[in-house]
């Protein structure tokens, strides 16, 4: 058969190249983190942390330190995955960064995806039981069929 082209496989070249995981410290976005480090190690792809600081309300930001809350868990995530780095390290090599992003969980993690051109999404399942009813912040990701995105328990 003449004019076929014969297809050679590249190993490592069809996988995602920058994976955003959404990261708040819970159990299920510390699992996602976990997972998303995984494949991000077997894709050799960019590992793209990001916790998304809430946007203080009008009312909160007049009297409440809740910005200062905020940076203080986001250096507080940060430790923690350094020191998990810091632990693997020699045995499983992930190149990552760490971004935060104002705004609500969704919107914040949309922004993140688009700006740090993901290839796809993790995120922890909703530990709230009203997420049930109104819509968690995985399946809004899910419906606007941007990326692919990835729900871990």
């Amino acid at each position: 058969m003449t004019g076929q082209h014969s297809h050679q496989f590249e190993r490592g070249t069809d996988g995602p190249k920058v994976i955003v995981v959404g990261l708040d410290g819970s159990d299920s976005s510390l699992r996602a983190a976990a997972y998303a480090a995984g494949l991000a190690r077997r894709q050799r792809a960019l590992l793209a942390v990001v916790y998304v600081q809430p946007v203080p309300a009008v009312g909160a930001a007049l009297g409440a330190p809740v910005a200062g809350t905020a940076e203080e868990i986001a250096e507080d995530l940060v430790a923690q995955i350094r020191e998990a780095a810091e632990r693997l390290k020699g045995i499983f090599e992930v190149r990552w960064e760490f971004h935060t992003f104002p705004g609500d969980p969704f919107h914040g993690l949309v922004t993140a995806a688009d700006e740090l051109k993901a290839d796809a999404v993790v995120v922890g399942a909703s530990e709230q039981a009203g997420h049930r009813i109104v819509g968690s912040v995985a399946v809004r990701l899910v419906k606007a069929g941007r990326w692919p995105v990835t729900v871990v328990p």
